[in-house]
Order: C-alpha cells, then sequence, then structure tokens
C-alpha cells in the first residue's frame, strides 16, 4: 500500500477527530501481524547486538548511532532469504517496524554508560554495581515511554509533525515492500559484505583473535616456534617507530614532545571510517579542527609551560605525559567550554522550539469521542504509570548514589518541560538538545549542592534520558503511525527493547572499560584509555569538577582558554545562526575534536572526505556510481561500525577466556 498522508490543509482544519477517523479507516492495518514471537525474539537480538556496536562507538567517539534503519535491512533480508529457501513465510511490514522499534528502543537506553554515569564513577571512584546500573537504566527509560505515548496523540495524530528521521524510516520499510525488493537486498548485501571485510580485518589487528588462532588453535608456537602471536597494526606508523628503534631514525617532535604522546599517529580504524561518513565533512573537519589546534599547537605549548606535567601514581611511578594526561590536565577545560556554550547558544538560536513547547503546554480542549481508544496506549496508565516510576526513580537515585531526597525530587518538574522541547525539537529537526538541556539541569542541582558530584551529574542524567527517550520514541512511533501500526503493540515493543539493550550492554560495559585485574579488582581507572576516550562522560566530567572545585584551582592559561573558547564558540554558532547553517564549522564538534584521540578524528575525517567526494563525483541519480556512493552510503557506513565493533568486542571476550 502506497504511503497516504493529509495535506496541509487538512492538517490546519480538521480536528483530532477527524484525522483520527482518517487514519483508521484509511491507513490501520488491524489485520496484519506486527508483534509475533518472531518478531519481538528477532528485534530482541537485533537490539542486543546494534546496541552492543552503539556503546562500543559511544565510547570511542561520544556519538550515539542510530540503528533503526539497520534493524529494518537487516531483518529484512533475514526472512527475505528465510522465505526464499522455505524456511519462513516472508516478514509482514509491521513485523519489521515492531523489529525496528524494539531495536531502537535498545540502541537509546544505553546513553548513560557513556555519559553520566560513567562520570559519576570518574569524578567519585565508586563502580555502580552491575543490577543497579540496569534497574536504574530500565526505570527512567519506561518513565520516557510512559511521557512518550500520551504525546504522541498530540504531536503525530493531532499536529502531525514531520519528525524527518522517523519518516524516512517509514519511506524505507514502504518502499522494500512494495516494490523496491531489489533495492533493500542490494543494501543488505553491501552491510553484509562490508561487515564481513571489516571483521576479517579487525580480527588481523586484533591480539585475543590471534593468540586463539596462531596459538590456541592452529598451535604455530610448537611447529613454527612462535612465542607470541603475529598480530598487524592498525596504527600504521608503527612500522617505522620499531625500524627506528632499531636503526636510530629521527622520531617526529614538535617542541621536543614525541609526537606519540600527543596522540598523533596514524591508524587504519575501519569504525571510525564509518563513523565519519555519516556524520559528514562538515562535522569532521570541524573534529579535526579542534584536534589540531589543541594537539599540534596548544598541547605541545602547554608541556613547555609546564602547565601539563607528568603525573606521580599511587604507588610514587611517574605517569609519562600522553593524550589522556593531556586532556585530563589542561585540554578538558577549553574543550568543554566550546561544547557547552555551543550547544547553548544553538538551543538559544531556535526560539521555534520554545515557542512549539509552550504551544503544547497550554493545550486544547478536549474533543468527544476518542476513534481509536480500542488501540491507543490507555491514557490511564501514563496518568498512574507516570508518578508510580517517578517515584521509584526518586528512591533508587538516593538508595544507589546518595542523592538527597529533596534534589532527586526537585528534578522531576524539569523533565515534562525538557521532554517537551526535546520532542518539539526532534517533530521539526531530528536533533534532540539533550546535551545542553542536561547541563542546564547539571547547573542548576550543582547551585544547589555543590558538595556531592552525584547530586549534578544524576539528576542531570536521569532527566536527560527520559527527555531524549521520550523524543526519540516518538520519532520511532512515526513510521508506525504512516504504516498502520498498533500504538499499543508498539508501547510493548519499546518496553522490550529496554530489556534488550541494557541486559546486553552492563555485562559489555563490565568487559570492555571496567576489566579486572589478574586479582580480580576492577577500577574506574579503566574506564578512559587509549581505546575508548569516553569523550560524553569527560564532558560531563568536566562540569561536575566545575562546579565542584571551581575554576581557582585550574592554572590560568587554562582559564585564559576557557574565556577565548567560549568567545570563539559564540562567535561560530552565531554566525551559524546568521547565515542559516550554512557556515561550514560546529563549536560542539570543534570541542570533541579535543577530547576525542587525534588519530580517531583523522579517520572520522578521512571516511567523511571520501564519502563526500565520491558523492560529488557521483551526484545523478540512478547511475551506478550514485547507487553504490550515495545511496549505499548508510549501509557501508553500517557495515563498517558493525563488523568493527562486533569484531572488537568478541576479542575483549576471547581475551578474557584467554
Amino acid at each position: 500500500m502506497a504511503l497516504t498522508q493529509l495535506d496541509e490543509e487538512q492538517v490546519r482544519t480538521w480536528t483530532r477527530g477527524q484525522k483520527d477517523e482518517w487514519w483508521l479507516r484509511t491507513v490501520f492495518r488491524g489485520d496484519m501481524p506486527q508483534l509475533t514471537i518472531r518478531s519481538g525474539v528477532t528485534g530482541f537480538l537485533l537490539g542486543g547486538a546494534l546496541a552492543a556496536t552503539g556503546l562500543y562507538i559511544s565510547g570511542k567517539t561520544g556519538i550515539t548511532i542510530g540503528v533503526g534503519l539497520t534493524s529494518v535491512i537487516l531483518a529484512f533480508a533475514i526472512f527475505r532469504i528465510m522465505h526464499g529457501a522455505g524456511l519462513a513465510a516472508d516478514y509482514t511490514i509491521l513485523e519489521n517496524n515492531c523489529t525496528q522499534s524494539i531495536a531502537t528502543a535498545a540502541g537509546y537506553v544505553v546513553a548513560p554508560l557513556t555519559s553520566s554515569l560513567a562520570a559519576y564513577m570518574l569524578v567519585t571512584g565508586i563502580i555502580v554495581p552491575w543490577w543497579q546500573m540496569i534497574v536504574w537504566m530500565v526505570v527512567i527509560s519506561i518513565i520516557g515511554v510512559l511521557l512518550a505515548f500520551p504525546m504522541k496523540r498530540r504531536f503525530i495524530n493531532e499536529e502531525q509533525l514531520p519528525f524527518p528521521e522517523g519518516r524516512a524510516c517509514g519511506v524505507v520499510l514502504d518502499a522494500l515492500y512494495t516494490g523496491a525488493a531489489a533495492a533493500g537486498m542490494y543494501k543488505a548485501k553491501l552491510l553484509g559484505y562490508t561487515a564481513l571485510f571489516t571483521g576479517l580485518y579487525q580480527m588481523v589487528v586484533s591480539d585475543g583473535w590471534m593468540k586463539l588462532l596462531q596459538l590456541k588453535i592452529l598451535r604455530m608456537d610448537q611447529w613454527a616456534g612462535l612465542k607470541e602471536a603475529w598480530v598487524f597494526h592498525d596504527r600504521l606508523d608503527a612500522y617505522y617507530y620499531a625500524a627506528a628503534a632499531k636503526a636510530n631514525l629521527w622520531i617526529p617532535n614538535i617542541l621536543g614532545t614525541d609526537v606519540r604522546q600527543l596522540g598523533l599517529r596514524l591508524t587504519l580504524d575501519a569504525a571510525m571510517l564509518g563513523v565519519g561518513g555519516l556524520m559528514g565533512i562538515a562535522v569532521a573537519t570541524s573534529c579535526l579542527l579542534g584536534a589540531f589546534v589543541n594537539f599540534v599547537i596548544l598541547a605541545p605549548l602547554m608541556i613547555q609551560a609546564g602547565d601539563i606535567v607528568p603525573r606521580i601514581s599511587a604507588t610514587g611511578a611517574a605517569i609519562p605525559i600522553n593524550r589522556a594526561e593531556i586532556v585530563n590536565q589542561w585540554s578538558l577545560w577549553w574543550g568543554v567550554t566550546m561544547m557547552v556554550v555551543g550547544s547553548l547558544v544553538s538551543l538559544a538560536g531556535r526560539p521555534e522550539l520554545f515557542r512549539s513547547a509552550f504551544k503544547s503546554l497550554r493545550g486544547k480542549k478536549k474533543e468527544g469521542t476518542d476513534v481509536l481508544a480500542h488501540i491507543e496506549f490507555p491514557l490511564w496508565v501514563s496518568a498512574a504509570g507516570v508518578p508510580v516510576f517517578s517515584a521509584l526513580g526518586v528512591w533508587i537515585t538516593h538508595e544507589f548514589f546518595g542523592v538527597s531526597w529533596l534534589l532527586a525530587a526537585v528534578s522531576l518538574p524539569l523533565i515534562f518541560v525538557l521532554t517537551i522541547i526535546c520532542t518539539n525539537s526532534m517533530a521539526l529537526t531530528s536533533w534532540t538538545p539533550t546535551g545542553s538541556l542536561a547541563k542546564i539541569t547539571q547547573f542548576t542541582m550543582g547551585a544547589i549542592d555543590r558538595a556531592n558530584p552525584a547530586s549534578n551529574l544524576i539528576p542531570a542524567g536521569m532527566t536527560a534520558e527520559i527527555a531524549s527517550n521520550a523524543a526519540n520514541l516518538l520519532s520511532d512511533i512515526k513510521p508506525g503511525y504512516m504504516l498502520g501500526a498498533k500504538p499499543r503493540q508498539q508501547a510493548v515493543g519499546h518496553v522490550i527493547g529496554l530489556f534488550a539493550g541494557a541486559m546486553a550492554c552492563v555485562p559489555l560495559y563490565f568487559l570492555l572499560f571496567l576489566p579486572a585485574d589478574a586479582n580480580g579488582v576492577r577500577s574506574t581507572a579503566t574506564i578512559v584509555s587509549d581505546q575508548f576516550a569516553m569523550p560524553a562522560a569527560l564532558q560531563w566530567k568536566g562540569v561536575a569538577d566545575l562546579i565542584t572545585k571551581g575554576i581557582a584551582g585550574l592554572p590560568s592559561s587554562a582559564v585564559v582558554s576557557m574565556i577565548v573558547a567560549a568567545a570563539c564558540a559564540l562567535a561560530i554558532e552565531v554566525a551559524k545562526i546568521m547565515t542559516k547553517g550554512r557556515f561550514p564549522l560546529s563549536a560542539v564538534s570543534i570541542g570533541l575534536g579535543v577530547v576525542l584521540p587525534p588519530e580517531a578524528t583523522f579517520a572520522m575525517w578521512v571516511g567523511a572526505m571520501v564519502f563526500w567526494l565520491a558523492g560529488r563525483r557521483n551526484a545523478t541519480p540512478g547511475t551506478k556510481g550514485h547507487t553504490f556512493w550515495v545511496e549505499g552510503c548508510e549501509p557501508i557506513c553500517a557495515g563498517l561500525i558493525s563488523g568493527a565493533a562486533l569484531m572488537g568486542i568478541g576479542n575483549a571476550i576471547v581475551n578474557v577466556l584467554l
């Protein structure tokens, strides 16, 4: 069935009752299977796997990647192949939509693991028990679900707002099941082949996989005399440095500092190539600019000036200056300033979001008969559930993190307002300003209680997660509305997804970021590493440290850099507003480049540049080049990310087993 929609005149003049009657009569597919056992199981498994890849990428870049379209393509291909082999009936379009609903919810629920929760552990040195992580994340995410469905009636049923990302997913689903199946299989093949090739490459550069293959399976230690497994270095310059150590060759340096200490390495990280392709050339270039200014110019100057120095560990050993020390001692402050000021100015430059939010808060006169009452998510469930789960959220926030009852409760009124703002933003732009809104909560809570870092980190994390979860789920509900899905079954699917994401990613979190040492002891010192920069967590930590300690303890050069960064961020975002988005730089992205490893930033820029150049060369729709590089950009990038991430996760598991 081709997609049908109301025209602008009908949207403006019809009542919600008329729109609901039109949808029930014209769009609703009441008899089509939707939340079936196979769609639930498929969504649960795909959601867990894709959420794991999202956790891996977020730990590296601080960027949360969407998994909706990837799950749509994978589910379509899996069941189309099984149907062709006579193993299963073909998937219905609503089963696929249900699968992507579950997978999408699974991807959203894990955001606090690399932001607020990670920052809390970094600041306090306390490792949150795994079961507390799961309980806290699921409870606050359920509040987001309970808020999303009542707002669905206003934003989707009545106002028919676009939700561009959700609409794109609905269009893809409709195309796959109404004549573009060949194109869907082509994208699935692109994703699959890219993931396979990337996974093989990632295996070759992974120490765990190579130990397993060479020393445990092939037993090359016995017949070939290997003492350790051979691994291809993804840091390509490692071969030069190995030769330089033997032949006493020149080692590159800037103002006497070895470039390796600055993190300036040449790496071939396939996942970062895929992330760059998705983020685009403008954002990637801004990140690269931030990395260049920080690590090529400012960091060597600050090392020479003595504002960045080797530190002494608890055991008395000197910690050499490296990229992490550069960020923690000095660069974090101007990088966080760029991100916070940039995001707040960008938010202030969108007054339509606030006007829409206040309009939504006013509401409209209640209409008569609800023709969708038998299929919509019951309002009484939200009316009863939101207070109950909010009280539960306050209680566990107090019990798990030591936040006072008062502060945990004070943050609750902010949730609804922030959710309305985030939803309006998502509806119009597919962007949720959770970073800037979370900082408002963080500074507000910090002004009340500066002594306890948890008092600003956890309530801000709670409000940000609920608001973003509700807004993102509304974007996910949009394709279901377009395709005639049952709202109640979508709600159940979302809750299934929350458990899928939490259950898959919390154990993985301990494996990747909190591994036990030889004595079985875990430390928060391993959360940030050369492999995982945790930029989102560092941003949250930077704000928390600033609230708790103030700027008195910072070097004067760091304070000056913060003032300059704030002025630059203001100028950049004002320029973007004045040019209606045509100004090419982004203050938030420049700040992100400061806290990311520069080698990863460069790899992302290379990936973005490759797809940008290929897109310009193959701009004509219908050509093979356009089909591959432009229409296939997302599945190729998803293949790069998933292949590298899944094999990287597997490598960590293999190392633990070995």
